[in-house]
């Protein structure tokens, strides 16, 4: 892995650094060349990270939900 990765349980992790981490292994897997077996554990941290980032995300928009009564308004774009 690379060095600035963390090896930290993944579910220890807040958003920001979890998804701190996933941005050094996007990098890594884009521009250094690495063994297939580095790469496949990059690939599977990669994918437990992003898991962790949509539950955080999850937890976060149920929260709003719930200060909000409920009343939260969705912020995508109209079209």
């Amino acid at each position: 892995m690379p060095k600035s990765t963390s090896s930290k349980p993944i579910e220890e992790l807040n958003y920001e650094a979890a998804f701190k981490e996933l941005e050094t292994i996007v990098a890594a897997l884009e521009s250094e060349q690495r063994s297939l077996d580095e790469s496949m554990s990059l690939y599977e941290r990669g994918q437990a990270l992003v898991k962790r980032c949509a539950e955080l995300l999850d937890q976060a928009e149920l929260k709003v939900r719930q200060l909000s009564g409920g009343a939260a308004v969705d912020f995508e774009e109209e079209q």
